[in-house]
Formats: structure tokens, sequence, C-alpha cells
């Protein structure tokens, strides 16, 4: 019998490796499907997901099914509230059955998704300022001594940003 040959040669998937520290990250706040929160955007929607986020799921005495709380910012909160129960039954179907019998709606400021939150969107290059011809010359006259070319363009380009700003 011959023993299978690991594919991976001794790496690891990032998900093995942080499927503990989610799970328990996720029990602590009372989720005990933490796909609920590595998903909530597949889960959810893109739209929904963009308004709101999961903060705790919370168990009630009488064990009568849970309440889910969801994070959103203030003028979001009514349109979140027509959608509570589209929402609630996105939710069970992760879980399978309906383990969510509430949603319950927070508020918050409008930063507070901001946050711990990355973005991977390239900001937009600003446009270069205008450099205007007597700045360029006078910084050309600092610089023309310099015999190495690379230098002198590094002076000249650090020449016209001082002077640009100082004219500001």
């Amino acid at each position: 019998m011959q023993r299978r040959r690991s594919s991976t040669r001794g790496f690891k998937r990032t998900a093995t490796l942080l499927n503990d520290q989610i799970r328990h990250a996720g029990e602590s706040r009372g989720f005990a499907v933490t796909r609920l929160l590595t998903h909530w955007a597949e889960i959810v929607g893109q739209d929904m997901a963009a308004i709101a986020r999961p903060v705790k799921v919370g168990y009630g005495k009488g064990g009568m099914g849970a309440t889910l709380t969801v994070l959103t910012t203030g003028p979001q909160a009514p349109m979140l509230e027509m959608q509570k129960e589209q929402l609630r039954g996105k939710v069970n179907a992760v879980y399978g059955y309906n383990a969510i019998s509430r949603v319950r709606i927070t508020q918050t400021a409008s930063t507070g998704f901001a946050e711990g939150q990355v973005s991977f969107d390239h900001k937009p290059k600003a446009p270069k300022p205008k450099i205007e011809p007597e700045i360029a010359a006078e910084a050309d006259r600092a610089a023309r001594d310099v015999h190495d070319g690379d230098l002198r363009a590094a002076l000249e380009r650090l020449g016209r940003n001082v002077l640009t700003k100082q004219k500001r």
C-alpha cells in the first residue's frame, strides 16, 4: 500500500492556520457559525454588507431562538429596519434552521466603520500643481553648478517644491 504524498510540500493554507483564532473570536461574541463573520458580504449581499456589520449573537434565557445584533450608521438604520426579515432569512439559511428569531439594529456615527477596516482601493493621484516659469527658472539657477545630472535634477525638484510651498 502506497502512502499518499502531500501536494502542499509542508505548506498549509492560511485558512487552516486561522481557523482556531477565528472560531475563538466568533464564539466569544456568540457566533456558533464563523462563516457568518468571514463571508458576511456573500451571505447578505453587497448592498446590505456595505451598510451593516454583524456584532453579536445573543441567546435568551428561554433558549427559543437567538438575537442577531447588527451595527449600522444612523441614516442607514431605517433602510435596514425594512429589510430585517430578509436579513434574518439569509442568516438562517447559513445555520440551516431558524437559529435567529430576532434581528436587533444598533447605530453608530458615520465614522464607526472606518476603524479597523482596510481599503484595497487605490487612491486617485492628486493633480500636480502648476509650476510658474519664474519658480522653475530660480530652481534651475540654484542647481546649475552641480555636475552630477541625477543630483541636479533632484535639487531642481526640491527647489521647485520648496518655492511653490512658500508661495502658497
